[in-house]
């Protein structure tokens, strides 16, 4: 089988980062398990994931965080547990496609690697954040899906389209830093809603962070 060239190392590198600051847990499950089944040829730095024992700690992992990920309120429980375990996964993921023997590659993978995950990870907590304001939890479930399918699809990607993932990880990115600050804005004014309630001043209310615009009935309707 032959090894990866250097532009598919350097977008799993990138895709490694990015999809561990959304699903650590399934990335070091499908990453190992492509290396178990001979799909990928695994750099000597991600071999270890290929283990039996990690595949069975990953998958049994993978299996709580599903469910965990779709109950609102314990999702974004979840997501604070894991803000200091995502980044530095991967950022240790990233270097890990270069290893040792590429010193300064395997730096540079790490800073970027940690930097994707840190951007995803605050894209995916703030918006779900946002998103359990709603009563309904249907949203959340959707949201949860998306992300679910999207680390699979990002890996794939980075392997067979590295140009392509690089394109997609731009627009991906241009997305999260908007999602970053519409979540952010909306959560800074509930969190000051709450203080004038507790303070007893008079509360004006919060208008939804996503939500659907409605067209304008016909008169007479």
């Amino acid at each position: 089988m032959e090894s990866l060239t250097t532009p598919e190392l350097i977008a799993l590198a990138g895709a490694l980062g990015w999809a561990s600051g959304v699903r650590l847990y399934l990335v070091v499950f499908l990453t190992g398990l492509a290396g178990y089944l001979g799909w990928i040829p695994l750099p000597a730095g991600l071999q270890l994931l290929a283990h039996p024992a990690v595949l069975i700690a990953s998958g049994f992992m993978v299996f709580v965080e599903f469910f965990a990920d779709k109950i609102p309120g314990l999702d974004s429980l979840w997501d604070i547990v894991h803000t200091v375990i995502r980044v530095p996964a991967g950022a240790a993921l990233a270097a890990a496609v270069f290893g040792a023997d590429h010193g300064a590659m395997a730096l540079v993978a790490a800073l970027v690697g940690g930097g994707l995950a840190a951007t995803a990870h605050t894209a995916k907590a703030t918006t779900r954040a946002a998103i359990n304001t709603s009563p309904e939890p249907f949203t959340n479930v959707g949201a949860s899906l998306v992300e679910d399918s999207a680390v699979p699809a990002s890996l794939w990607l980075a392997v067979a389209h590295p140009l392509a993932f690089g394109v997609v990880l731009v627009l991906v990115l241009v997305l999260s830093v908007w999602l970053i600050r519409k979540s952010w804005r909306f959560l800074k004014m509930l969190f000051g809603r709450l203080a004038r309630i507790f303070s007893g001043k008079p509360d004006p209310g919060v208008t939804p962070a996503f939500q659907l615009k409605k067209k304008d009935s016909p008169q007479g309707e």
